[in-house]
């Protein structure tokens, strides 16, 4: 790995994100002309930062019920089996595997899991930095994208446009986008 792929001021340890300045969302292509996006409101997780880049690791928990796309009719509805399955499945949950560079990328290699379903999924992945706080603390942010297929999570709900050739009303493909913030936990000490 490049010194110029490792953010100025790296610093190891143990990284709780930070849910009012992060964000978990997603676009899908609706209706073949147009793009829906959404997001989750109700989500936590954890960022080891290893001494060695490479060795860091992510794990992070979504609520499924905690779905916004800013129309209820159709959050509630996502909610059901037909997609999410909320009730049944009220986790969303990703763990991370492995962190890797190539060239001047990193990549991040993981295990999700939607309604039960465990998928590996590799994100386009950026280190953004570290910071002190003004309340005293230490902060890093990250960034995250990747694209997924709903139908290898068993999310197969969709249904034609009339009068269009073999036109679907939803994409499989969903493209998910994380912004983290993360706040440096206090030594124990």
């Amino acid at each position: 790995m490049t010194a110029a792929l490792i953010p100025a001021g790296y610093l190891a340890g143990t990284w709780d994100i930070d849910p009012i300045h992060s964000e978990v969302s997603f676009v899908v292509r609706h209706m073949v002309v147009s793009k829906v996006r959404g997001r989750f409101d109700r989500f936590e997780g954890t960022v080891v930062t290893a001494a060695d880049p490479l060795q860091s690791s992510v794990e992070a928990t979504i609520d499924a019920a905690s779905i916004n796309t800013n129309q209820e009719q159709r959050d509630t509805h996502i909610r059901s089996a037909d997609f999410l399955d909320a009730e049944g499945h009220p986790k969303i949950t990703f763990r991370s595997r492995a962190l890797r560079s190539s060239g001047d990328k990193y990549f991040l290699d993981g295990d999700l899991t939607i309604r039960g379903v465990t998928r590996p999924i590799t994100l386009d992945f950026e280190a953004n930095g570290f910071t002190p706080d003004p309340f005293g603390g230490t902060r890093t942010g990250f960034s995250a994208s990747t694209e997924i297929d709903r139908q290898d999570f068993g999310v197969s709900y969709n249904g034609p446009i009339p009068g269009a050739d073999n036109a679907m009303v939803l994409s499989d493909k969903i493209t998910i986008n994380v912004e983290v913030e993360a706040v440096l936990r206090k030594d124990a000490s």
